[in-house]
């Protein structure tokens, strides 16, 4: 084995290099995603000031349709995070087991060397699953908001000809 990854600049270079390109992807995928459940928060306060605001029986439920899908985004991304975090533990605890098994093999501990390589893919699988199922409900979350932007921008266009259409007549 020890020869195979002298032998091979790239072995060498994907057993350091791919579980700390993917923690680094990992780290920034969870920073952007607290950001916007942090963001989903601020957006629920202000559409829960909107119902509170609402004068008219529809535009109540229009708020509250946007307040359960802000809800359900909000879940969406803390899911999302939850799995972000789980990739980012596999990438870290694959480095390391790659680490302990490169140096076992060094010290020609030839039985463990198939463990530790099975354990070292086993958890960098479970990690790239979980960045997968992250990304999954991510864009789900998304999808949210682009209906919410949607339904608002419609709003205010029908606002806009009513008004239009007062000011005509």
């Amino acid at each position: 084995m020890i020869t195979e990854i002298t032998g091979n600049p790239f072995a060498l270079l994907s057993l350091i290099a791919a579980p700390a390109v993917l923690t680094n992807a990992a780290s920034l995928l969870a920073l952007s995603t607290s950001n916007r459940f942090l963001r989903a928060g601020e957006r629920l306060r202000a559409v829960i000031a909107k119902v509170e605001k609402a004068e008219t029986k529809d535009d109540k439920k229009f708020w509250l349709r946007h307040m359960d899908r802000i809800e359900k985004q909000a879940s969406l991304l803390l899911g999302a995070l939850r799995a972000i975090y789980v990739s980012l533990g596999s990438f870290v605890l694959t480095s390391l087991v790659s680490i302990f098994g490169a140096a076992l093999a060094s010290q020609q501990f030839h039985p463990w060397d198939n463990f530790m390589m099975a354990l070292a893919l086993s958890i960098g699988f479970v990690g790239a699953i979980a960045i997968v199922q992250g990304c999954l409900s991510l864009f789900r979350a998304t999808r949210l908001s682009l209906i919410n932007i949607h339904e608002e921008a419609d709003l205010i266009r029908q606002r806009e000809t009513a008004c239009f259409t007062d000011n005509v007549d």
